[in-house]
């Protein structure tokens, strides 16, 4: 049986809140209203981005250093999301 939507959408909202580095969770946190808007390709992209380690990713969203290609997109629109 696979997963619907809607279940899949509130896992990933629960992998976004619950990361084990604060800053990551309020980043990913205020990124989640934006996964209703994702196709599901998107949303694989988004799910594979959560697979990697707190550190890396904060790194690459404080232009601290360069996204893998595969994660460059999906970045970008969590950065693009952030208050200025």
């Amino acid at each position: 049986m696979s997963e619907t939507r809607d279940t899949r959408l509130r896992r990933l909202g629960m992998r976004s809140m619950r990361r084990g580095m604060k800053e990551m969770d309020l980043i990913l946190m205020g990124f989640t209203p934006m996964l209703a808007t994702m196709s599901d390709e998107e949303l694989d992209a988004y799910e594979s981005l959560l697979d990697e380690n707190d550190q890396d990713l904060y790194a690459w969203i404080a232009g601290q250093s360069a996204p893998p290609a595969e994660h460059g997109e999906m970045i970008d629109r969590i950065k693009a999301g952030l208050p200025a």
